[in-house]
This record gives C-alpha cells, sequence and structure tokens, in this order.
C-alpha cells in the first residue's frame, strides 16, 4: 500500500511519497513538512471479535502452567495500552515465590481462581512516579528531536499533575484553572492526590484488559479479582501509600468447569446513547 492510499482524501494532494529520513524513521511529506509515518497494519477483525467473546472470568483452571515466554509478551502486550501523556503509572508483580503466592492467596479470601492460577500477578498503579516518568520520556524522546511543545509540556507536568508538599497546591491550581476555564475548554484535574490515584488508576486498568486479551489470544485464561484485602495486599508486597493496588489477575488454562454459568449483558439501549 502507498503512503496516499492510507491518507486522507483531504491530504493526498499534498502527500508525496513515503522516505527514510535521519535515524532511519519513515516519514511522508504532508503539506510541506516531513511527518513520521506509520501505517496502519492489516488485522484480522473476526479473530479480535473471538478473543474479545470468549473472554471469561474463569474461577477453576487446570494444572497446565502458561510458558514464560509466553506470559512475558502477554505482559509486554499489557504495557502497550493506551495511558495518559504516556506515563505509564503501573506496575505489575508476577508472583513466583511458594510463600507468597501461599498468603496471596489467603489475601484473596481463598477464590478458586487464585487457588488453582497457574500465575497470580498483581497489578498496581503509581502516582508517584509523575516527574520522574515525564523526564524519562524527554530522555528517551523516539525521533532525533524533541519537539518544542512536547519538552514544555512534559517539563510542565509535575506542577500539571502534583498535588504539591501536603496537596498545598491543588486548591491553587483548581482556582487557576477555572477562572481559564471561563474564556476556553481546559483540564479539570487531577488536582488532590485522590484524583491522581483515579487517573493512574484509569491507565493501569486498561493495561489490565489489554493483559487479559493477550491471554485469551494464546489460549489461556484469566479472572481480574478485585476481591482482595487491600491492607493485607500492601504489606505482602510491602508497597507505600504511592501505590494503589488495582486487582490481582489469575491465569491459566480453563478446567472444563472453568466458567460457573453463562454470560449475561444487559441491553445495549441500557448504555449507547447518540446524541
Amino acid at each position: 500500500m502507498s503512503p496516499s492510499d492510507s491518507t486522507p482524501s483531504s491530504t493526498r494532494s499534498s502527500t508525496r511519497s513515503a522516505a527514510t529520513d535521519l535515524a532511519g524513521l519513515r516519514t511522508v511529506e504532508i503539506r510541506g513538512k516531513q511527518r513520521y509515518h506509520e501505517p496502519a497494519v492489516p488485522t484480522d477483525a473476526q479473530a479480535f471479535a473471538d478473543v474479545v467473546r470468549s473472554r471469561r472470568s474463569v474461577r477453576v483452571f487446570t494444572d497446565t502452567p502458561i510458558p514464560p515466554e509466553v506470559l512475558d509478551e502477554c505482559l509486554d502486550l499489557a504495557m502497550l495500552a493506551p495511558n495518559s501523556s504516556g506515563l505509564q503509572p503501573w506496575e505489575f508483580y508476577v508472583v513466583r515465590s511458594e510463600p507468597i503466592r501461599s498468603r496471596l492467596v489467603q489475601v484473596c479470601m481463598g477464590q478458586l481462581a487464585a487457588k488453582t492460577a497457574a500465575e497470580l500477578i498483581v497489578c498496581v498503579a503509581r502516582t508517584d512516579r509523575i516527574k520522574e516518568h515525564a523526564a524519562q520520556t524527554l530522555r528517551e524522546w523516539p525521533t532525533p528531536e524533541t519537539p518544542g511543545p512536547a519538552r514544555q509540556y512534559y517539563r510542565a507536568i509535575p506542577f500539571l499533575y502534583g498535588p504539591g508538599p501536603f496537596g498545598l497546591a491543588a486548591p491553587l491550581k483548581r482556582a487557576l484553572f477555572a477562572l481559564a476555564g471561563l474564556v476556553r475548554p481546559v483540564p479539570r484535574g487531577p488536582y488532590t492526590a485522590s484524583e491522581l490515584r483515579l487517573w493512574a488508576a484509569k491507565s493501569t486498568a486498561l493495561a489490565c484488559e489489554n493483559l487479559v486479551l493477550a491471554l485469551r489470544a494464546h489460549g489461556f485464561d484469566s479472572c481480574m479479582m478485585e476481591g482482595f484485602d487491600e491492607v493485607r495486599l500492601r504489606r505482602l508486597l510491602d508497597l507505600d501509600d504511592a501505590a494503589l493496588p488495582i486487582m490481582v489477575v489469575g491465569a491459566g488454562e480453563r478446567a472444563p468447569d472453568g466458567v460457573f454459568w453463562p454470560q449475561l449483558r444487559f441491553d445495549r439501549s441500557q448504555f449507547v446513547h447518540e446524541v
């Protein structure tokens, strides 16, 4: 497929052939400027639909292990999930130690999905690495030069996202953005520590979904468990206050009786609205 085949008709007239410029990046000229070019790869919609529709919360797993290379790929795919400003506010603890695993099963209140899983993965959102990850983003920017607006934005991120010492910056930011919002659309947070936890949780939950879909694509299944004692889980993994456990994912091969009943979803008219 040529670049013009994958470019909207409104820009085709000003688009030239794709070429390779500095650092071997694929580029295309659009409206007189060289732009990074990453064409969409062909996909199989039916295969993806099969993965999504066959994903179930499996409560009982067989003794079949997940090959290490498969689990590694699934974790890599999890970390390709979309996330706010590319800050990747997540961690994954793959529990391999038998003593810790045994205690984790208790922390999950002895659920069958935890007892029988081949792997237990604790998914955690982080709120304390925003400044560190913003600086790392600038250091590891994937093009030869970091665009000026990107440099400005990532340098400002610690102020934009952080509540400040003792949360003192939160009311100031709320007031400043409220004033600016009188004349134009503005971001409305996160301002406080609780809003920051919600921000991190949203991105981490997207990574969790990538993880379980990747497992299903490899023929394995999962159970995303929110039923756990957070206090004991924090103590078990020595998590500090900036870490927010989102879920424990049990993964493995589905047992014949691993799904307890047919899936129930309410009618789409309750949720899908056209405006």
